[in-house]
């Protein structure tokens, strides 16, 4: 479909160019459901706490860098995810105040040294502090909107599949099923107990 082309109203649809030069959907859709990297979205975390955060995780057992992210993310329920470029310069902030060390032989593979478990032994509030804020308890009956998620994401494969493979008909026929979904999605909001 030589007619989808260029960036955001570029085409009928509004179809950006996306990677390798193949037309995708503009960005803000391909934020919401997941199919392009978002910006660093904001975190509850405060300034410093990557340091704690860290020397927190390597507490438990010895990390690479990549896996130190990765635990922070897990330990704070998906909800905060430091970029490496705040995390590799404060394990060299720490490897400097003698609390990290490295193992170049195993992968640089980090663990806090004798002075490292001393400070996490001394600081177990400054540690403990940084994960208080990922702790809330989900609200009750509260829906899973990550299945909600994944099924919207779905959709939209599914549509852009029609528009870049389907036939004219395909899509017209597309277009009625996505007019009467959204009618309805509309019904549920109005339909909705304002209790």
């Amino acid at each position: 479909m030589a007619h989808i082309h260029g960036k955001w109203g570029g085409g009928p649809w509004g179809w950006e160019q996306g990677s390798r030069g193949r037309p995708g959907p503009p960005t803000w859709l391909a934020e919401i459901f997941g199919m392009a990297p978002t910006p660093q979205r904001p975190s509850r975390a405060r300034r410093g706490d990557v340091r704690a955060a860290i020397l927190d995780v390597l507490a438990v057992e010895p990390l690479n860098g990549y896996q130190v992210i990765q635990q922070i993310a897990e330990r704070s329920g998906g909800a905060w995810r430091p970029s490496p470029g705040s995390v590799y310069p404060t394990i060299s902030q720490l490897e400097d105040e003698g609390l990290v060390v490295s193992d170049q032989e195993r992968g640089r593979t980090l663990r806090l040294t004798p002075e490292g478990e001393t400070y996490v032994a001394e600081h177990p509030e400054e540690l403990s502090a940084v994960w208080t804020s990922f702790d809330a308890e989900p609200v009750a009956d509260a829906p899973d909107l990550s299945v909600l998620k994944s099924e919207m994401g779905q959709l939209v494969s599914a549509a852009w599949q029609i528009v870049t493979n389907g036939t004219d008909q395909q899509r017209k026929d597309a277009m009625a099923v996505l007019i009467e979904t959204r009618r309805k999605l509309y019904g549920l909001l109005a339909d909705e107990d304002p209790r």
